[in-house]
């Protein structure tokens, strides 16, 4: 629709493995945001009705925190969240991720319904496809990393 941007990225692990690196903030830690920049916060409480909160750090010292709440979980597979970052109140999108698994390999789509047109396309103009997608390529790199059983020790 108008008011949509969907997101969509193929990595080279299993679904498992993709939806702890997106939900554990340790883990999270180690690859959100783009590049130069640092997760200094990551709260999750993953359960419906959980609130989740990030807190980035550019290189130059400027902080984006932004926050949610869960509305659908369905490990490993689908979450449904709301998202709103701290500098642009009454702009919350509702982001749906869903990973799909084939051969090892897991295909996520993640479809950011926003409040209006004029948002999305302020949103889009911002450069969110760049940052978006270097936050995406640092998560493939991270995937790369690990091996299926490391996950389940947080390493």
């Amino acid at each position: 629709s108008d008011r949509e941007v969907v997101l969509k990225r193929i990595f080279d692990a299993p679904r498992r493995m993709v939806f702890e690196a997106m939900t554990k903030p340790e883990l999270l830690k180690r690859w959100m945001g783009p590049r130069g920049w640092e997760l200094v916060v990551s709260e999750i409480e993953l359960r419906v009705g959980g609130k989740w909160r990030s807190v980035l750090r550019s290189p130059e010292g400027k902080e984006m925190g932004m926050s949610g709440v869960y509305r659908e979980i369905e490990a490993p597979e689908r979450i449904v969240s709301t998202e709103t970052y701290d500098d642009y109140p009454g702009t919350e999108t509702v982001n749906t991720i869903l990973l799909d698994e084939a051969s090892g390999k897991t295909t996520f789509t993640c479809t950011i319904l926003y409040p209006s047109k004029e948002v999305r396309d302020l949103v889009v103009g911002s450069g969110m496809e760049h940052g978006a997608a270097e936050c995406y390529d640092r998560l493939a790199e991270f995937l790369l990393q690990l091996e299926p059983r490391s996950m389940e020790r947080g390493t």
